[in-house]
């Protein structure tokens, strides 16, 4: 069994995301980016599937631009056995990738697709689902336990009202949450062996994929900032200000 395990390039979450003086969008200059935490997970996980016998490759896939490459290469060194790369300048909008995701889904035969339930720097949580409705695949999301069976997967997945197990056909998506696993560390050594690793490269044309964007960012904005703390005197002043400004009682 083939596991294709798409990866996206995000700014590292301990950064402080700066906008533009514009308006525009985020300020990528000289910003430290990685993969996205949610990834790391799918990453792992396929990792260990194959580990244990239930695959025969892990194969990490990105869509966007040329440095997405070291994204790849950090999927490989943790374990990934090979990467695909499909290059493109376009703002890549969940839809697009979605059809980018279905065309190497297709092109390399895979049967199971592990992914994060969304990414840091859009938070979107649909890339996922757009996925399974393309390919005409079943799918799970928030999987917080994911088992492969007999040309089955049966995956514990977070609700709002606890868990819910559910059992899947393969060829199927799969949708990651954080406590699925623990990401292992990139040692060195499996850092020197992934520069070593096959890294394809496809441009978006050749898939023939229209990666156009649909929608259109208006402005950007931080959120304002928040006012700072009041020291009341006693109970009675709190109960009023809690009446007559907060309308909570």
């Amino acid at each position: 069994m083939k596991i294709l395990v798409p990866v996206k390039r995000v700014v590292d979450f301990n950064v402080k995301v700066r906008v533009k003086a514009d308006g525009t969008g985020v300020d990528l200059a000289n910003v430290k980016m990685a993969m996205n935490p949610f990834d790391e997970i799918a990453v792992e996980e396929a990792v260990r599937l194959r580990e244990g016998g239930l695959a025969s490759e892990v194969i990490a896939v990105s869509c966007g631009v040329t440095a997405a490459q070291d994204t790849l290469r950090t999927a490989m060194a943790v374990g990934a056995d090979r990467a695909v790369l499909v290059e493109t300048d376009a703002e890549l909008q969940p839809l697009a990738v979605a059809k980018l995701l279905r065309a190497v889904a297709e092109r390399e035969g895979v049967q199971l697709v592990v992914l994060g339930k969304q990414a840091i720097d859009d938070d979107a949580n649909q890339t996922g689902q757009m996925l399974s409705a393309l390919l005409g695949w079943p799918q799970a999301t928030f999987a917080s336990k994911v088992v492969v069976g007999d040309n089955k997967v049966t995956v514990t997945r977070e609700i709002d009202g606890g868990l819910e197990t559910i059992e899947l056909s393969l060829p199927a998506v799969v949708t990651v949450d954080l406590r699925l696993n623990e990401p292992r560390f990139a040692s060195l050594p499996n850092i020197m062996k992934a520069k070593k690793k096959p890294l394809d490269t496809l441009k978006a044309e050749e898939l023939g994929v229209d990666v156009a964007p649909r929608l259109k960012t208006l402005s950007v904005a931080e959120p304002p900032k928040r006012a700072g703390g009041v020291i009341l005197a006693n109970v009675a002043e709190l109960v009023s200000r809690l009446r007559d400004e907060a309308k909570v009682i």
